[in-house]
């Protein structure tokens, strides 16, 4: 540990200086002691913003329960998915005509407001507006971090760095479902979020006392106050959040509180249907202030990209949003032992997505990647549909490793090719596009499963146990069945949750699948030496 901790810190006091051989710059690079600080706290917030992403997975069951919110389960992911995604392009704007410190402190404090909402939060529609303000931050958390490295260190030397925030994000998401069943069953679920309050203070303490925002960082000073306002594009973020809260409002009620004929669900569709149009007429209005440049978007492998970021992106959240459900509410395990036994879906993907990352960069041709990896996704999906109430640990273990396989292979590729083959000036915008397509994908289709999820529990309990109000069964939670009815009523509950939940894992199915139609559709490109030096 003491070894590796060194060789870290030699590669972070090496890159404060240039070697003979790079290209000297204006660039002030920070000392040896506020390089070293500044990564400290980088790491932190990467790890928090990162951490975000999957610790409520294995705790959401038990929330459920305490607020009796089955059919919120889409709002505890989108809200948070939806706020990343949507200001992705804002913050990057942000962080190009305004200080950089500042702007990022501005981020930690959103985020540490949302956690501390979240933390507190009395009801499940506090919970959730909590998440939405703590994905704000994230998103500015997630942007600044790269963008802080690339005024920090020499270009040659910024890949090793965003490797350190790379495998940061990796061991996040790993680690996210065991914290958060571990805070679940020996605490409260609300460590969840207590857990960023003091991280994130000891990185913003970081931040003001040893990071000074370079002057090769101040790149538009000589922009008007009013440009750079316009520049935020906020109308883009308006307009998809709007579009995005209509399409989960709809699913949400739909076949459950009302009708899925009635005025109010098709309103609300209708609603959504006609702010995509506005957002896409506004984004072509924006012209070069927008967050999809028109210039960008007539490339072939940057559609494809674009498509297949979307739906395959999506296949992973839902797995990993109700991969737990299974373990708590069929096997009838603590969160804990839920975020234990999802390890071998989160530990595939995440050491395949290492692997493949260094295997595309040398073999260059990414649309075998994209093919493989969503073609074992599918497989591995397909056969997590198979199981039922007393599959036996070999078949849950095995098919998730499969999955995560498939998942790890094609998850971080379309970025990976995105950056390689835009121009230097575009990295960034072409970043932030696929991870505002990434994380909208999410969004949607984690909605879209839970709509299905409950609409399918409702007709099957109706079925299997009409004796029982299917309200009863959503009021008590994924984590309430065993205690809030008998013995005998138990057979039929459970049947009924294994049909709603192969439901989703079919989505998760029909989105991989989609992504491998997709993925024929690439050219045949390499990005062999191709790799951007600059901000991931």
């Amino acid at each position: 540990m003491n070894e590796s901790r060194e060789k870290l810190e030699e590669v972070i006091l090496d890159a404060s200086s240039d070697s003979p051989d790079e290209t000297i710059t204006t660039m002030e690079y920070p000392t040896k002691l506020k390089l070293v600080m500044t990564v400290v706290a980088l790491v932190l917030s990467m790890f928090l913003a990162a951490l975000d992403m999957t610790i409520l997975s294995t705790a959401i069951p038990e929330i459920t329960s305490d607020f009796n919110s089955l059919e919120d389960i889409g709002w505890y992911a989108s809200a948070f998915f939806l706020t990343i995604a949507s200001f992705q392009s804002t913050w990057g704007k942000a962080y190009k005509y305004f200080d950089l410190k500042p702007v990022f402190l501005l981020g930690i404090a959103i985020f540490e407001l949302g956690s501390l909402i979240c933390g507190v939060s009395p009801n499940s529609a506090v919970l959730i507006v909590g998440r939405a303000i703590t994905g704000l931050g994230a998103a500015g958390i997630l942007g600044g971090c790269f963008t802080i490295i690339a005024f920090s260190v020499p270009p040659l030397k910024r890949p090793a760095f965003n490797g350190i925030l790379g495998a940061t994000y990796g061991f996040a998401s790993v680690v996210g479902p065991l914290l958060g069943g571990f805070f679940t069953a020996k605490v409260s679920w609300r460590w969840c979020f207590y857990i960023n309050l003091p991280i994130g203070g000891v990185s913003a303490a970081i931040i003001l006392f040893f990071f000074k925002t370079p002057k090769g960082a101040n790149v538009a000073n000589d922009t008007t106050l009013r440009e750079k306002i316009l520049q935020m594009d906020l109308p883009g973020a308006a307009l998809i959040m709007a579009a995005v809260v209509c399409y989960i409002l709809a699913l949400q009620d739909a076949g459950v509180a009302k009708a899925w004929n009635s005025p109010t669900v098709i309103g609300l569709l209708v609603g959504f249907g006609l702010i995509v149009i506005a957002f896409g007429l506004v984004e072509y209005l924006q012209k070069d202030r927008a967050l999809f440049l028109p210039r960008l978007m007539k490339d072939r492998t940057m559609i494809v990209c674009c498509a297949f970021t979307g739906v395959f992106g999506g296949s992973f959240f839902v797995l990993l949003y109700y991969l737990p459900i299974y373990f708590q509410s069929v096997q009838g395990v603590s969160a804990s032992d839920s975020g234990i036994r999802n390890l071998p879906f989160i530990i595939a993907m995440t050491l395949f997505i290492v692997l493949s990352g260094g295997a595309l960069t040398t073999f260059g041709y990414f649309t075998p990647f994209f093919i493989a990896g969503a073609v074992l996704t599918t497989i591995g999906s397909g056969l997590l549909y198979t199981l039922d109430i007393g599959s036996p640990s070999s078949h849950w273990i095995g098919f998730q490793i499969l999955a995560g396989i498939g998942l790890g292979i094609s998850f971080q590729a379309p970025i990976m090719v995105g950056q390689a083959l835009a121009e230097d000036e575009d990295v960034a915008t072409v970043t932030a596009i696929l991870m505002f397509i990434q994380t909208i994908g999410g969004a949607l289709l984690v909605s879209a499963a839970n709509a299905a999820f409950v609409n399918t529990l409702i007709s099957e309990l109706r079925k299997n146990v009409p004796s029982i109000d299917p309200l009863r069964v959503i009021l008590a939670g994924a984590t309430g069945l065993r205690d809030a009815f008998t013995e005998e009523q138990l057979p039929g509950l459970l049947v009924s949750y294994m049909a709603a939940l192969k439901v989703t894992y079919a989505i998760a199915i029909a989105t991989s699948g989609g992504a491998v139609l997709i993925a024929f559709f690439s050219p045949w490109r390499s990005i062999k030496g191709k790799v951007s030096m600059g901000v991931a």
